[in-house]
């Protein structure tokens, strides 16, 4: 029994977390600079919602905030963020930055299956585990993280019925290496002009494309009224009904129809209401729709998404991290592998660094870290970093999927 049960008083609590986050991270407090120039603020949104959990305060057990957060604000949200999707605009960046970006995506996607590999011949028993605790449906919430972020990331949790004693290892191994490989990119970056020449990469394109960003958001961006945020919610629960809808037909289909694709999640209404949300959120990038950006629309997805992190946060009891060390090992070949290859296909193709690091960080950072990553190169690279982190989260849901299913191919039986 928690010493809080109601799910008004509960609910208010995780806002208040993710308030006290975000207010302190803004904070000119030299203590809470230096505290988040080390600690990400994506950690604290999960450990606090935890903490309350393992301290008996809040319990997700008999709670319905994860269930509505999953069910109707990440399909909302997977609309949003995919909503600002300009394809001309990252066609524009030349073939060596979707080739980069897409390097990237396949890294992850074979990387996961190539570190459970490895680990399995040294200690099978660290990448195995029985139902429903095996460790690659937990390691399918790092590749839905790593190709995306927390709206994938989620996805995967929910998709593969990832259990709970497991995924508090999993958050940790995705933030932490997770951010140990954004410092390597970071490095990287003030270095850029040295590698580039070495290289003998071309950077012009960088240049140009970032003089047209900044023209376009100064020609677009206004100051938002009710209307535009009815406009915003419109589309996203608009967008979450259809989804629910086509996944209340389609899941029974193939249950009745076809049942051996069950071990795809082919049979779960979830995996089709994230698919359906995500491609009418591609759809809809491509109509008038797309400028409610210009108001804010990502940004009210990520105000879904935190509020995801949280309840999920909600059901973690922090004292389980130490039960699955040994994933740090696959989490750092699977990064290993990822970093490899956009170092080999740089190589080859010349792509300047630029192109490296913002290619690697939207995907494993997402949204969040590759601006933070484009403008360490310059300022006004950073909504660069953006275009393709929210091309991640297109094609987060398909590639996670990918991973997801070769790690079950691949996993020690338990």
């Amino acid at each position: 029994m928690a010493l809080i049960e109601n799910d008004a008083t509960a609910l208010g609590l995780l806002a208040l977390c993710l308030g006290l986050v975000f207010y302190t991270e803004g904070s000119n407090n030299p203590f809470w600079q230096r505290f988040y120039r080390y600690v990400p603020s994506l950690l604290i949104c999960y450990l606090l919602p935890a903490l309350l959990n393992t301290a008996g305060v809040i319990s997700a057990d008999n709670s319905q905030i994860y269930y509505v957060t999953s069910r109707f604000l990440l399909p909302a949200a997977l609309v949003l963020l995919t909503l600002s999707i300009d394809l001309e605009k990252i066609i524009a960046l030349g073939p060596k930055a979707l080739i980069m970006f897409l390097t990237g995506t396949l890294g992850i996607v074979i990387g996961g299956p190539i570190a459970i590999l490895l680990v399995s011949m040294v200690s099978p028993e660290t990448v195995g585990g029985a139902a429903p605790n095996e460790i690659w449906r937990g390691l399918a919430t790092i590749a839905g993280s790593w190709i995306g972020g927390g709206a994938n990331q989620t996805a995967m949790y929910e998709m593969w019925n990832v259990s709970d004693d497991i995924f508090p290892a999993m958050i940790a191994v995705d933030i932490i290496v997770a951010n140990v490989w954004m410092a390597v990119l970071l490095f990287m970056a003030a270095r850029a002009e040295t590698l580039d020449e070495k290289r003998g990469a071309d950077t012009s394109a960088i240049y140009a494309v970032r003089d047209a960003v900044e023209h376009f958001h100064r020609q677009h961006a206004r100051m938002p009224m009710l209307r535009d945020f009815m406009m915003i919610l419109a589309v996203g629960f608009g967008a979450m009904a259809l989804g629910h809808l086509g996944a209340d037909a389609i899941a029974p289909y193939i249950e009745n129809h076809h049942p051996e694709l069950a071990r795809f999640s082919l049979t779960s209404k979830f995996f089709w209401l994230v698919v359906i949300a995500t491609t009418v959120g591609l759809a809809l990038s491509f109509s008038p729709l797309r400028k409610l950006e210009a108001v804010g629309a990502s940004k009210v997805g990520s105000v879904f998404i935190y509020f995801l992190v949280a309840s999920i946060g909600m059901k973690m009891d922090i004292t389980a991290v130490v039960k699955h060390p040994g994933i740090f090992v696959v989490g750092f070949i699977w990064i290993g592998v990822h970093a490899g290859l956009l170092l080999l296909v740089a190589r080859i193709i010349k792509a300047p660094t630029f192109f490296i690091a913002v290619g690697s960080q939207a995907n494993v950072g997402g949204a969040a870290s590759a601006p933070v990553v484009a403008s360490a190169f310059h300022p006004s690279l950073a909504p660069v970093g953006v275009l393709l982190a929210v091309l991640g989260y297109a094609l987060g849901t398909y590639a996670a999927w990918l991973c997801a299913v070769l790690m079950q191919v691949v996993a020690p039986a338990g």
